[in-house]
C-alpha cells in the first residue's frame, strides 16, 4: 500500500504501509503545516510519581534465563515502545494483560510505563488498574490536550500527571478510558495520533488495551502506531479462532510484518490443564514470532483491582518471560 492515508478515512483502507517510517511531516496528513507540535521527542519519565525499579531478587536456585530477561527488560529500548494487547473477542484478558505487562515492566524499569486503555465502550482498564486518586479520564485529557502538547519537554510529564493514576507501588501509570460509550467518536485517527505522541513523549513504553471494534479508528490507528503486537488469548476455540481470523485480517490490509512479528500470549483462566493449550501453543508458533504462556492465579481471579504484589512468584515469573519476550527485540 503506497502514500499516507487521509486522517478521516473509512475503514480498513486507512492503514499504512508500515515497510515506511512515518516521516515528520506526514504524521498528520490532514492538518500537514499547521500543527506545531513535534512528532517524537525523548522519552523524560512519568511525572512526580515515579520511583526507582523494585529490585527483583531471585533465589540462588533461579536459572539463568530469569537474569536474561531482568537485563532485557532493564536495558535502552532505542526509544518509546507501543505495546498493543487485542483480540476482537471480549474476555481473552486483553485488560489483564495490559495491566500486567505494565506492571511487570515498570516493575523492572522503576519509570517510564503506562497503560492506556483505548477501549472504545467503557473499557475497565481504570477500575482495575491505578490508584482512584481523581476520576479522570482520556475525555479529560483531550479538552486540555493542545495546552500539554505544546508544552516545553521538561514540564509535559508533569503536567500531564494530573489526568493519570497510578499504580500502588508506583511502577506504572494509568490513563482511564471513558466510560461514555458516546464518547467513542472522538477518538478519531487524528485525536489517537496526538494522545499517543503525548504519551511516547514521557513514557519509553506505552502499553494500549485496544478494544472489539476492528472498523474503529482508534483501534486501526494504534495498530499503525504499534512496535510490538500481543495478541491475548484463552486455550478455547472461539477465542483462538477469532485471534487466527484477525492475524488473517492483518495480512490482508498489508500489516502482514506486524502479525508474523506479533507475540501470542496464551492467558489460563482456570487452575486445571487444558487438553488445548499444548494444541495452540503449537498452533500459534507457526503464525507469530513467539507463544508465551501465564498461569492461573487466584489473585486474578475476583475480576477487581489487580495487585501485581498479591500474585504467586511463578505467576510473575512467567509474566518476567513473558514480558522480556515483547521487548526482547528493541534496543540493546
Amino acid at each position: 500500500m503506497e502514500g499516507t492515508p487521509q486522517a478521516d478515512a473509512p475503514h480498513w483502507r486507512v492503514l499504512e504501509d508500515r515497510a515506511r517510517p512515518p516521516r515528520p511531516d506526514d504524521r498528520y496528513p490532514a492538518q500537514r503545516g499547521s500543527y506545531p507540535v513535534p512528532v517524537s521527542g525523548p522519552a523524560i519519565g512519568a511525572g512526580p510519581q515515579v520511583r526507582g525499579p523494585i529490585e527483583w531478587r531471585p533465589t540462588p536456585a533461579a536459572s539463568n534465563s530469569t537474569e536474561n530477561d531482568i537485563a532485557v527488560l532493564r536495558r535502552d529500548l532505542g526509544g518509546p515502545r507501543v505495546l498493543a494487547f487485542a483480540n476482537p473477542k471480549g474476555g481473552v484478558h486483553k485488560t489483564t494483560a495490559t495491566v500486567l505487562a505494565a506492571a511487570t515492566i515498570g516493575s523492572i524499569r522503576g519509570r517510564g510505563v503506562i497503560a492506556w486503555d483505548d477501549n472504545e465502550l467503557r473499557g475497565t482498564l481504570g477500575l482495575r488498574a491505578g490508584s482512584a486518586r481523581h476520576a479522570r479520564t482520556i475525555r479529560h485529557l483531550l479538552a486540555d490536550l493542545a495546552q500539554i502538547e505544546n508544552a516545553p519537554s521538561y514540564e509535559m510529564a508533569e503536567m500531564l500527571d494530573a489526568y493519570l493514576r497510578h499504580a500502588s507501588d508506583g511502577s506504572y501509570d494509568v490513563l482511564a478510558g471513558e466510560e461514555s460509550p458516546r464518547f467513542a467518536q472522538r477518538l478519531d485517527t487524528y485525536t489517537v495520533r496526538r494522545v499517543l505522541d503525548v504519551l511516547r513523549r514521557t513514557h519509553e513504553v506505552v502499553c494500549v488495551d485496544t478494544g472489539n471494534n476492528v472498523e474503529s479508528a482508534n483501534w486501526q490507528t494504534v495498530l499503525q502506531a504499534t512496535d510490538q503486537l500481543v495478541i491475548t488469548t484463552v486455550p478455547r476455540e472461539d477465542a483462538a479462532f477469532t485471534a487466527d481470523w484477525m492475524i488473517d485480517l492483518l495480512h490482508e490490509v498489508g500489516l502482514g510484518p506486524l502479525a508474523d512479528n506479533a507475540i501470542t500470549l496464551l492467558s489460563c483462566p482456570t487452575p486445571g490443564p487444558s487438553a488445548l493449550l499444548e494444541d495452540l501453543r503449537s498452533h500459534f508458533r507457526t503464525r507469530t514470532r513467539a507463544v508465551a504462556v501465564v498461569p492461573y492465579d487466584p489473585a486474578l481471579e475476583p475480576g477487581s483491582s489487580i495487585e501485581y504484589g498479591a500474585l504467586q512468584l511463578a505467576t510473575k515469573r512467567a509474566w518476567l518471560t513473558a514480558a522480556a519476550t515483547m521487548l526482547e527485540t528493541f534496543g540493546y
